[in-house]
């Protein structure tokens, strides 16, 4: 492949069942266009590291990235965004909640930019359950308070930028799930210009999420997100 135009990254963790689908429906959205999708065996414990073996060989976008224990979230995505070769990078989710389509939205809302390296594309979540926009909300509004920087919808998918952008960020990212609210307050602070676009949020087809699954999880996310907040504001 020559340099890709865009290179996305997927990390995955346990997702086995959805990964077939998943570059089906990547195999379609890229249709023709030079893409490199990067899929990071996130430490699964599962047979995707089969199933990814497989895929690579019949599909000549896909790089994978194998990271033989799970060392978090944020951890997976940095580690394919390192290994990225196009100057427009972002990542999305395993789980087919966010369609790979977004993806391609994303980087066409960025590719139409005169000024791609000040620009940052994030979706904006529609259609989710009442409680789950109801967290979002408290999230959004505490964050945004404490942060005194308007942060919305904080974990989104898909995220598309340029690599100049990641330059700046990568060596202090966290590698938890802080990662969203991390870059997008960092999208923020350099003011790069935001553009958010709808993405419908449908539930789950395969398997479960690794931490909004009940309240206690929900809380366990609030605490680690509410204590990162607290280190980046000190580091301000």
């Amino acid at each position: 492949m020559n340099k890709p135009d865009l290179s996305i990254v997927v990390p995955c963790y346990n997702e086995a069942e959805n990964i077939p689908d998943l570059i089906n429906r990547f195999s379609h959205a890229i249709g023709k266009r030079n893409i490199e999708l990067l899929i990071v065996n996130n430490g699964s414990n599962d047979n995707s590291a089969d199933i990814l073996s497989v895929a690579q060989q019949q599909h000549n976008f896909i790089t994978l990235v194998d990271i033989a224990k799970n060392q978090g979230y944020g951890f997976g995505i940095l580690a394919g965004l390192r290994h990225a070769k196009a100057d427009i990078l972002g990542w999305t989710h395993a789980d087919l909640q966010t369609d790979p389509q977004d993806v391609i939205k994303a980087f066409t809302l960025i590719q139409e930019q005169p000024d791609k390296e000040d620009c940052y594309v994030k979706g904006d979540r529609k259609g989710r359950p009442l409680f789950d926009q109801i967290f979002t909300m408290g999230m959004s509004l505490f964050e945004s308070l404490y942060l005194s920087t308007r942060l919305w919808d904080i974990n989104a998918q898909p995220n598309i930028f340029h690599r100049s952008f990641f330059d700046k960020w990568q060596r202090q990212a966290p590698n938890d799930f802080s990662l969203d609210l991390f870059v997008l307050y960092t999208a923020k602070r350099e003011k790069l210009r935001t553009i958010r676009f709808d993405v419908v949020f449908p539930e789950r087809i395969h398997g479960s999420s690794s931490w909004n699954t009940s309240i206690s999880g929900k809380w366990k996310f609030i605490k680690r997100t509410v204590d990162f907040s607290f280190e980046l504001k000190k580091g301000l």
